[in-house]
């Protein structure tokens, strides 16, 4: 139960430092450069695609078989897709210039994120199931891909009039379900090798859906010159420094 409530804590925290990081970013810099952005959007998804490719697919495969990753990667695409045409994650919004519009859009997209943070937390739960290390290295890229996400809802919100101590207490409720997916995670990874080779598989999907059809496009999309490709590199080198060393 000690270690449950450990790795709950850990995805909590995960979830919640990056979306409230994003947030006072966005309170206190008020103007975020599109190009940051975009070189951030571009760190995420070189570290995810390095994570996907060469801890949770592998992890998955040693611990089950090829069947039971697989299996877990198509679950973890078809949640992500499903919970994408309920709930479009998307990091930015346009609408009209109108203060219910936004405040509509951002409790909408806050919403959204929280949902989509439950498997980004089942990741992080099953790679501690895994090894310490990779759960570890995972919560750390949970809480970076999470600080564009703090940074969207933040902005809509701010321009829906909320008072800051509001737009923080909901940028930090879109973070917690990612404790939720954590205690998932570790509770069926825990169960035998087949559940977490399953749930690594899973995670890895959720994963893989989350990078190719959000950050790599979102990155590109608010890209100037070259940031996007930049942020990418950078990404993948990040991403092999954290699988050795972390």
């Amino acid at each position: 139960m000690n270690y449950l409530l450990y790795v709950s804590l850990i995805g909590f925290f995960s979830g919640t430092l990056g979306t409230v990081g994003g947030g006072l970013i966005v309170l206190l810099v008020r103007e975020i450069k599109t190009k940051f952005l975009s070189i951030i959007l571009g760190i995420s998804s070189g570290i995810m695609t390095v994570v996907i490719f060469l801890d949770l697919i592998p992890e998955a495969q040693i611990t089950g078989s090829i069947w039971s990753s697989l299996t877990g990667l198509f679950l973890g695409a078809m949640l992500i897709s499903i919970l994408d045409m309920l709930f479009p994650h998307q990091n930015f919004v346009s609408i009209d210039d109108d203060e219910s519009h936004y405040l509509k859009a951002g409790i909408l997209l806050a919403v959204g994120i929280a949902l989509h943070n439950i498997p980004e937390g089942l990741a992080i739960g099953a790679g501690y199931s895994s090894a310490d290390n990779l759960g570890l290295g995972l919560a750390v890229i949970m809480a970076v891909q999470n600080f564009p996400e703090g940074m969207a809802v933040a902005t809509t919100l701010s321009l829906a009039g909320l008072k800051n101590v509001e737009v923080i207490l909901i940028t930090l409720l879109s973070g917690i379900p990612m404790g939720i997916g954590s205690f998932l995670g570790a509770y069926l990874g825990n169960i035998s090798n087949l559940s977490l080779s399953i749930s690594l598989g899973l995670a890895a999907g959720a994963m893989l859906y989350i990078t190719f059809d959000v950050l790599i496009p979102d990155a590109h999309k608010k890209a100037e010159g070259y940031t996007a490709i930049f942020g990418i590199i950078n990404g993948v080198f990040l991403g092999l420094i954290l699988s050795n060393f972390l």
